[in-house]
């Protein structure tokens, strides 16, 4: 995994409320800005970051097993969640936040650790003033789907 310079944390509110989208996950992948704790905890990274697409490396462990042999769905789903509203957060002006109102996830294929390492993929599908909406793909190395899903997410003033 790759450990980010800056290590794990949150950017305080007050110097991420400053910053466009763009620019923060720029700066968070460059290892100048902390990675989000979940990112430890669940021990994805951020691979590429441009506006309105985002994408996170994953490299499936025993460790994230449900009781039948397999990486547990929610990894998946907080992935795809995770990636898809990033890339909605990279089209967002200073002063903009997010939060998911929903998400659809449908799962293809399942995980173990012998897939190796997988990459999660957000694309922005619009942006409104409000309301905006993304669309995610998980894929394993041979471009193989896992899972894909889509999210709306309502955007408001921080």
């Amino acid at each position: 995994m790759r450990m980010p310079e800056a290590g794990y944390g949150v950017v305080p509110i007050e110097q991420a409320r400053r910053m466009d989208g763009l620019t923060l996950f720029g700066e968070i992948r460059a290892g100048r800005l902390p990675a989000p704790p979940i990112s430890k905890v669940l021990g994805f990274w951020i691979d590429e970051v441009e506006d309105g697409r985002v994408v996170f490396a994953y490299e499936p462990v025993v460790d994230h097993y449900n009781p039948i042999g397999s990486v547990h769905g929610g990894i998946a789903a907080t992935l795809l969640d995770s990636v898809m509203g990033c890339s909605i957060h990279t089209r967002l002006k200073a002063g903009t936040g997010y939060t998911t109102v929903e998400i659809k996830i449908n799962y293809v294929r399942a995980m173990t650790d012998k897939t190796g390492r997988v990459r999660a993929e957000g694309k922005v599908i619009n942006l409104g003033s409000r309301i905006a909406t993304a669309e995610g793909r998980l894929t394993d190395a041979s471009g193989r789907l896992l899972a894909h899903g889509t999210t709306t997410c309502l955007l408001f003033p921080i």
